[in-house]
């Protein structure tokens, strides 16, 4: 398997040890790793391999910054990239909130989410050219965000189908639910499906007994509860969403403008650029561990990658939530849209499970989420500046704080510190 920016501190480590821990892959396992920073390779070189050592996994281990030789004969393909780094996010940040347009995540919806779905489509798009060429039957496994957009991107651009967006949102949302209501998990069910970091709990059951009842108690007894966004969405809208409250808050326009609702709802602004420094702090610890001869903490995650890629070699059958091309599966969003939903994952290919329709209220608050997003990807699919503008026009936070002229001006400033980054169609 091939990981596509294999220098990301969290995922490479994460399903390297997940996939040398399973029996049935000791001495079977092959990674290929490729990155375009020369150092995130080495980095990512020894570690994977620090990995395989510690676990007695006796895999084979390749670096190289040649893409299409990364890629050859490859069964999956695990993309981690973040174009521009942190350098780039801390652009998305800083410029919006000198028009005084707040965020807390930036890589999803927002001003943040365009920008980097504008870096990222392109780059993701060639990969999956490339796996057409050197390895089409490939699955192509990607974490990286805006999730809603890369797979569509994908699809529109290259033709590529066989790509799965995976986040671990869905199941930290229903197994925090099963936790809150006391719930026993072995009995529980749930349906959940929408957007990427806009899903809902469709269906939240044990022993086929609704358990939203028992949600609505335990909210209106906890002040503590409802000062968080995403309940008062939830209390609001009839169903729980995903995601947390610090991506929830910066795709609706209720909050972020608002200095008493981010004091209420106790929101962190600029959220992503402290976890984005961590994760740097957390690789250069690693960094010292992988020179020294101190074995590294290893545990297993079940990441979804791992557990995807699990499933699909020994017939081992599992419902993983995914982010596949609609075609239908929910009947009130566009077939050509990026959903997320249930999938079951075993022998044979993957088979996504057919929701229906949603609700209409969570209809209309998915479709203020895909403006922004079908924009963007038709921008830098097409190379069109004015989807840029108008996919931030359109965006609920942009447009509950800025006037067009202002969103316009930003959206140029923005260009121009990414310029390097962007499509040239974009450039003027």
């Amino acid at each position: 398997m091939t990981f596509f920016g294999a220098g990301s501190v969290e995922f490479t480590r994460n399903v390297t040890t997940d996939l040398c821990a399973y029996p049935e892959f000791r001495g079977g396992l092959h990674f290929a790793l490729y990155d375009i920073s020369a150092e995130r390779l080495a980095h990512a070189e020894r570690l994977v391999r620090r990995i395989s050592e510690q676990t007695g996994a006796a895999s084979t281990v390749t670096a190289t910054a040649d893409r299409r030789a990364a890629l050859a004969g490859a069964n999956y393909v695990i993309n981690e990239v973040q174009v521009g780094g942190y350098d780039a996010t801390r652009a998305d940040f800083d410029i919006p909130a000198r028009y005084g347009v707040h965020q807390t995540i930036g890589d999803t919806l927002g001003i943040g989410g365009i920008f980097r779905g504008l870096r990222t489509i392109p780059v993701v798009v060639d990969l999956a050219r490339d796996m057409l060429e050197h390895c089409p039957d490939a699955y192509l496994l990607s974490y990286s965000n805006p999730m809603a957009m890369l797979p569509w991107a994908v699809y529109e651009g290259a033709g590529f189908g066989r790509v799965f967006g995976l986040c671990h949102s869905v199941r930290d949302t229903q197994a925090f639910l099963t936790d809150l209501v006391g719930a026993d998990p072995k009995r529980v069910r749930f349906l959940t499906a929408g957007f990427n970091h806009q899903a809902f709990v469709l269906r939240f059951e044990q022993d086929g007994e609704s358990l939203y009842p028992r949600l609505a108690e335990v909210v209106e007894s906890s002040p503590e509860l409802r000062r968080r966004v995403r309940v008062e969405i939830y209390r609001r809208f009839g169903y729980f969403p995903t995601e947390s409250s610090e991506h929830s808050a910066e795709y609706v326009p209720w909050f972020m403008n608002h200095q008493d609702q981010i004091e209420r709802y106790r929101i962190f602004v600029g959220d992503y650029l402290e976890r984005s420094e961590e994760n740097l702090r957390e690789l250069a610890t690693l960094e010292r561990q992988l020179a020294s001869d101190e074995p590294l903490e290893l545990e297993r995650e079940d990441e979804l990658a791992s557990l995807f890629i699990h499933s699909q070699e020994t017939g081992t059958e599992r419902e993983l939530h995914v982010n596949i091309r609609n075609g239908g599966l929910i009947a009130s969003l566009p077939d050509e849209c990026c959903v997320e939903v249930p999938c079951l994952v075993g022998a044979g290919d993957p088979r996504p499970v057919y929701v229906g329709r949603l609700p209409p209220q969570l209809t209309a608050l998915n479709r203020t989420f895909l403006n922004v997003v079908e924009l963007t990807v038709r921008a830098a699919l097409d190379g069109s500046r004015e989807h840029v503008y108008q996919a931030a026009l359109l965006d609920p936070n942009t447009g509950a704080t800025l006037t067009t002229e202002q969103t316009v001006a930003m959206c140029d400033e923005l260009i121009d510190a990414h310029r390097h980054l962007l499509p040239a169609t974009l450039l003027r």
